[in-house]
């Protein structure tokens, strides 16, 4: 299953196998014009081949942008002058000007690109390379790659800590989260955690991390500064990634199609929310009383109120939405 890197077999990919199709809109045209907005979804549809950029006020899409190459991972720059697109059938990472919604440079990092991350500073972008078990670092303004690392087998999620000083990514066939020293480039660390971890997540003190556990259906809570597992949460049918927001822990449940919501104090199971059928990326607001999740079946984008834990709406997006990854764009102080 290249299309989704054969991560995990969902139910509805038979539906979602189609031809590649060519590479070459390295000029994409934009359904709308780029202007001044308030903060944005960047949506990565993989069998669409599209970038859907969303105004959050207004729950619209305000922009579309062709990436060849089955786009599944995002990340946009802390300032929200960049995004990061990895394309794994393509083998690139797209780098984005965000505001002009203009394509940059295609890297060719060869391998399998999935997750992707940025550091805090604005560069590198750090990219996961599923099939050669490494991940590589690209020069955020040239597109240049300025090293690699090895880590585990097929590694996916990638977060850096809010100090630069750690990246760490889950190594989703070797059941461990690796911790890398950002500075030198080498691996220092690793956590054994649940069965095929796939997102990791970092709390804003950069002192917890949080990885979806797709076979074993949990979510590990790993102490960085102690580099141990401290709690183990059951969560949904094939858990994908987790996003934090006011005290909660939210994961989104592929099979189960609805998000579990845990106390990050107590681990206490809160809630279930139903959304679209195979939930997979997901995001907090900048203020925490909103989270997004890309619903892959149902080619939308939930909006979860934090607080009350009700679904509110749930925005049209391209084919096959996954926005795997740090997908908010803060824009404006």
């Amino acid at each position: 299953m290249p299309h989704r890197l054969a991560a995990h077999l969902p139910r509805p990919a038979a539906r979602r196998l189609r031809a590649l199709l060519p590479a070459a809109l390295l000029g994409a045209a934009l359904t709308a014009a780029p202007g001044a907005r308030a903060d944005e979804a960047f949506v990565t549809s993989q069998p669409a081949e599209m970038l859907s950029i969303v105004d959050l006020p207004t729950r619209k899409v305000v922009a579309t942008l062709p990436i060849p190459g089955k786009p599944a991972g995002i990340a946009v720059s802390p300032d929200g002058a960049r995004a990061f697109v990895t394309s794994p059938d393509g083998k690139t990472l797209t780098i984005i000007d965000a505001a002009a919604r203009k394509v940059l440079h295609r890297v060719d990092v060869g391998g399998g690109p999935l997750g992707v991350a940025v550091h805090p500073s604005g560069s590198p972008v750090y990219v996961a390379d599923w099939y050669q078990h490494r991940i590589v670092a690209v020069d955020a303004a040239s597109g240049a790659i300025t090293g690699e690392v090895k880590v585990g087998d097929s590694p996916s999620g990638l977060a850096v800590t809010p100090d630069g000083r750690l990246l760490l990514s889950a190594d989703r066939d070797s059941n461990q989260v690796s911790l890398i020293d950002t500075a030198s480039l080498k691996r220092v660390a690793t956590v054994a955690v649940g069965t095929r971890p796939f997102g990791v997540t970092i709390d804003a003190a950069g002192k917890r991390a949080y990885t979806a556990n797709v076979v074993s259906n949990d979510v590990s809570v790993i102490d960085i500064p102690a580099r141990k597992v401290v709690a183990t949460v059951p969560v949904g049918d094939h858990p994908y990634v987790v996003a934090l927001a006011q005290g909660r822990a939210f994961s989104t449940d592929q099979y189960a199609s609805t998000v579990t919501v845990f106390d990050v104090t107590s681990f206490e199971k809160l809630a279930a929310i139903p959304v679209g059928d195979y939930p997979e990326g997901i995001a907090a607001s900048r203020d925490g009383t909103l989270v997004y999740v890309a619903n892959w079946e149902t080619n939308t984008l939930g909006v979860i109120d934090a607080k009350t834990l009700k679904l509110l709406a749930d925005i049209p997006v391209a084919d096959g939405p996954r926005a795997f990854g740090a997908f908010i764009r803060r824009t404006g102080p």
